[in-house]
C-alpha cells in the first residue's frame, strides 16, 4: 500500500477530530476528539518514518502514547471531579470552575 494512503487517512482523521473539538460541548467528546488528533499524528509520524527507513518517528510517537495514557488519567479523573461536583459534562459550564 502506499504511504500516501496512510497520509491522506491521517489528515481525515485530524481533520474530524479538530472538527469534534471546535463543535461538540460534551467534554468527553472533545477529550476522545483530542486522543484522535494524537492517534492521527502517530500515524503520520510511523509513516514519515517508515518513509525515510529511520526509527526516529516510531520513537517518537512511542512516547507521545505515553503521555497520551497519562493525559487520559488525568483528564478524566478531572471530567469525573466536574461531573460529580455539577452532574453535567458540558465544557460550557466549565468556566464556572474558575471561582
Amino acid at each position: 500500500m502506499n504511504p500516501v494512503n496512510y497520509l491522506y487517512l491521517s489528515a481525515l482523521l485530524f481533520t474530524i477530530g479538530a472538527a469534534g473539538v471546535l463543535i461538540r460541548r460534551n467534554a468527553i467528546v472533545v477529550f476522545m476528539c483530542i486522543e484522535l488528533m494524537l492517534n492521527a499524528s502517530n500515524l503520520a509520524l510511523v509513516t514519515f518514518s517508515r518513509m525515510h527507513g529511520n526509527l526516529d518517528g516510531q520513537i517518537v510517537a512511542f512516547f507521545t502514547m505515553v503521555v497520551a495514557a497519562a493525559e487520559v488519567v488525568v483528564g478524566l479523573a478531572i471530567i469525573v471531579s466536574f461531573y460529580r461536583s455539577r452532574h453535567s459534562a458540558s465544557v460550557d459550564d466549565a468556566a464556572l470552575m474558575k471561582l
